[in-house]
């Protein structure tokens, strides 16, 4: 199943969930960090993952950033273009930090904790203004 290129229609139907929890970025070696990712990128550096704030406690992992994180419920095609910079421009009006993970299926958004309801009211009403 292929997704959508067409902007107007995805930001028209753009609908935004939040996982719950919070969600930290580490790195590092350990098997048991693998084992935790909720999603990973094998970086120059080593690997980073995204994992629950919960799970990184229990490892000992140190991390900097605590985030929401916000799936987009649209399926945009791997090639479509400026669905990431519409939803980013949006939150960036706003204030809010944006890090973005591309699915096959989904976008999904990790957001600053404390400013998940704010990103959530954000992305809602570009949906509407563009539903007009």
């Amino acid at each position: 199943m292929s997704g959508s290129t067409d902007l107007a229609a995805m930001l028209a139907g753009l609908r935004v969930h939040a996982r719950p929890g919070e969600y930290v970025f580490a790195t590092g070696v350990d098997p048991a960090l693998a084992g935790a990712c909720e999603a990973s990128v094998r970086e120059e550096e080593g690997l980073c993952c995204v994992l629950r704030r919960e799970h990184a406690d229990a490892l000992g992992l140190a991390y900097a950033f605590v985030a929401a994180w916000l799936t987009l419920e649209v399926h945009s095609a791997l090639d479509s273009v400026g669905l990431t910079a519409a939803v980013a421009e949006t939150l960036a009006v706003h204030g809010i930090a944006c890090n973005v993970l591309a699915g096959f299926y989904h976008d999904h958004l990790l957001v600053p904790a404390a400013r998940r309801d704010d990103a959530l009211a954000a992305l809602t009403a570009l949906a509407v203004e563009r539903a007009r």
